[in-house]
């Protein structure tokens, strides 16, 4: 008999969020696998995608950090509104055991995971300014509580099934890949006077706006290295990162005996 396990998203109407529930879909039409009840739901201001999601799921605990927008959400859903929907929400409906989905934008996904942490909950983190912000922090209650902290980001994802090859003690060097983004080939007086549409149009991914800007400046990849060390407990001279603009390797872990494991898959998010 296949498992159902319960699981909350934060940050349910971004492009993670959304392709999550596109895999629990898929999921619960195979034979066999995992199965996933979603059991809430947390998103900023998109108000008519997050009742439509929470028909098609039946979720009956939303939060919405927009107040203004509540009137696209039917009656029948039990509604949580305001800056600190999200961390209410789990509040409310985390259990231990429970899976979530940490896709909020920015430092405003911290609260929330370290609630879940301590309700007991697992983590699947595709939030890496949780990590920026307060990555001590994140980790000790890990540890404390014996929950699993899963990345998503492609990059950190990557590396974590490269070490299925091997042990963290064998491991050289972490390196990430970066497309180079839009100004990848400009020139740097080009670069400078690029406007906000230029940035927005990455030539690989489709992403949220702030990680597509940051992509564009390659903040995102300081910030990926930055979340790497947490994740993965190397100092920061032990994670590189190169331009590699097929975005066909996503990364790759030198291991100390001179073997190096790669993965590579279409990029397709």
């Amino acid at each position: 008999m296949t498992e159902t396990r319960r699981l909350i998203i934060l940050g349910s109407t971004g492009s993670i969020g959304t392709a999550t529930l596109e895999v629990v879909a898929h999921l619960a039409q195979q034979d066999d696998g995992p199965r996933y009840t979603v059991a809430g739901l947390a998103a900023g201001s998109n108000a008519t995608l997050l009742a439509q999601q929470a028909e098609q799921f039946g979720v009956h605990d939303v939060a919405l950090a927009d107040a203004r927008s509540t009137s696209a959400l039917p009656s029948s859903l039990r509604i949580i509104t305001g800056p600190d929907a999200a961390l209410e929400l789990i509040d409310r409906v985390a259990q231990p055991g429970d899976m979530v989905m940490a896709s909020m934008v920015g430092v405003a996904g911290l609260a929330p995971v370290l609630a879940a942490i301590e309700r007991g909950c697992d983590i699947a983190l595709a939030n890496k300014e949780t990590l920026v912000a307060a990555g001590s922090v994140v980790q000790e209650a890990v540890a404390r509580k014996g929950v699993k902290l899963l990345p998503v980001d492609s990059e950190h994802s990557a590396v974590f099934q490269c070490l299925r090859a091997g042990t963290l003690r064998e491991v050289d060097r972490l390196v990430l890949t970066a497309s180079g983004g839009p100004f990848r080939t400009w020139s740097p007086e080009r670069t400078a006077n690029a406007t906000l549409a230029e940035a927005l149009r990455h030539p690989t991914w489709q992403m949220g706006r702030k990680v597509t800007i940051d992509s564009a400046s390659l903040m995102n990849k300081g910030l990926e290295v930055i979340e790497a060390h947490w994740l993965f407990d190397l100092p920061s001279d032990r994670i590189d990162a190169i331009v590699h603009p097929q975005s066909i390797v996503h990364s790759f872990v030198e291991f100390r005996d001179g073997s190096t494991i790669a993965q590579l898959s279409p990029p397709s998010m």
